[in-house]
């Protein structure tokens, strides 16, 4: 297993960000008495990555079309938050538009000064604002996110 992981590092078959340790976190354990499996042993492989940029990207051009198509938005107009307008999903695109913004930057060496300059992300409304945004943390090659704002 630790050479195959140290193949990966060597053939760049994971793209690792530039500015942290390109560091994979595996638990190997004996076969579960619960489990069948033809293996011997059960792993986990724990890493970082921002590839789930590319999920967001797609969800928000699902939702961009079904939003240009007014698609299924007479159902939110019955809830008084949606009475007069469709504010909510305009920020909530927004923040998912940035969150996009942030991973992409996380993938270049200038990241680690990356939004110094700009402005923070200022919500709108108070019920919006405590909706959580995942931030990327370390490689590019599996799924765990830090909350913030």
């Amino acid at each position: 297993v630790h050479k195959s992981l140290q193949r990966i590092r060597e053939r760049k078959l994971a793209n690792f960000i530039p500015w942290g340790p390109a560091s994979i976190q595996v638990a190997l354990s004996k076969k579960s008495p619960f489990v069948e499996s033809a293996h011997r042993v059960s792993g986990l492989m724990l890493a970082n990555h921002t590839s789930i940029a590319s999920l967001f990207g797609r969800t928000m051009q699902q939702y961009d079309k079904l939003r240009s198509k007014g698609a299924f938005m007479s159902n939110y107009q019955h809830c008084s938050m949606f009475s007069d307008n469709f504010d909510e999903f305009d920020h909530s695109r927004e923040i998912v538009a940035s969150l996009i913004e942030e991973y992409q930057a996380a993938e270049t060496p200038e990241y680690i000064n990356w939004g110094l300059d700009s402005e923070p992300v200022s919500s709108s409304s108070s019920s919006s604002s405590s909706a959580a945004s995942a931030a990327p943390s370390a490689s590019s090659s599996s799924s765990a996110s830090a909350y913030y704002k």
